[in-house]
Parts: structure tokens; sequence; C-alpha cells
């Protein structure tokens, strides 16, 4: 294959694994050319006060583009970075406190969540926490409950739904049947 400034030339009869393997790795270089760019801008601003905006310029990138690039850089030293995860993961989680993002990037790497998945799950989990703000402060108390017979297909269609929510199943059916609750709750109160 050859690569030029304004495309990819690929040889009649590439075999489906040396396509795929090129694919992995042109992905691998664009995830990792965002961090490079990060960081160069954020170099730049530290050592070319004076030249900053004319080397930005020179790239021919949004300047907003490139800030945004340099912020995530900048949330996260080179050893806090996943290289399980992308560029974007990390922006995910970049404005939290960073023992947030490390527990965060943790779930992430471990369950190989998607960004989307990533997005999801810290969506509900702030869910929860703004329901969890109006209960007592002190722990909640978790009773056992009867057995409940479900239809196999229900049980696969939700882990299903959970798994695509990259959210744990447990916690996926406590959110849901919270959410459920609360709406016909609020049905009979109006």
């Amino acid at each position: 294959m050859l690569t030029t400034k304004v495309g990819l030339q690929i040889p009649a009869g590439l075999a489906f694994e040396d396509w795929e393997r090129a694919g992995h790795q042109l992905s691998g270089l664009v995830n990792s050319s965002l961090w490079w760019l990060g960081d160069w801008l954020i170099y730049g601003k530290e050592n070319y006060t004076d030249r900053y905006e004319r080397g930005i310029r020179a790239v021919g990138l949004q300047y907003q583009t490139l800030r945004n690039y340099a912020w995530v850089s900048g949330r996260f030293d080179l050893h806090r970075r996943r290289p399980a995860l992308s560029f974007q993961h990390h922006a995910e989680v970049a404005s939290l406190p960073v023992q947030e993002q490390d527990s965060w990037l943790d779930r992430a790497e471990k369950m190989k969540w998607t960004t989307k998945q990533l997005r999801k799950a810290i969506r509900v989990a702030r869910d929860g926490e703004a329901l969890d703000l109006t209960k007592p402060e002190q722990p909640e108390r978790t009773e056992e409950t009867r057995r409940l017979a479900v239809p196999g297909s229900h049980l696969q269609r939700w882990h299903r739904a959970a798994t695509q929510s990259g959210i744990d199943f447990q916690q996926w059916v406590l959110a849901t049947l919270d959410r459920a609750a609360e709406r016909v709750l609020e049905e009979v109160e109006d």
C-alpha cells in the first residue's frame, strides 16, 4: 500500500487479512495523532508564546479543534493514558476529577466499552447519583426479594440492552425499574 497526502493506494487482489491489518494500523495512527497534536500544542504554548498562533495556522486545522486536543492531552499525563482505549474515551472523562477518570477508564477497558457505551454509563450513573441525593445520608439497605419468574427470551433481551448500554446487568435492571416507577408515581400524583 502507498499512502499519499490525499489518499491510500491499495493494490488489486489484496488479501482480506492484509486489508484488515491495514485498517487496524490506520485507526491506531489516527488515534495517536490526536494525542500528538495535543502534546504538540501544549509544548508550543509553553515555549513559543510569541509565535504560537503562527504555528497553529501552519497546521491548517481549526483553532478550537486543536485546543480540544490540547485540553484532553493536558488532562492526562502520559503514564495515565490507556493505549487500549481511544482518545475519544479519554475525552469523555476529561472533565471529571482524576480518580473518577481512572475509575471510568478502568471500567471501559475491562468491559471493552465503545465511546458511546462509556458516555451512556456515565449518564446513567449521574442520573442515579441525582436520585440518591434525595435519600438520607445513611447507606441504603438491600433486601432479599422473592424470585421472579422471567421468560428466558426477556432475560436475554434485557442482558443485550444492558450490554449495548455499557452497563452492568444488575445496575441496568435497577435503573430501568427506578425510571419506570418514577413515571408511574408521577402520573398518580398529578
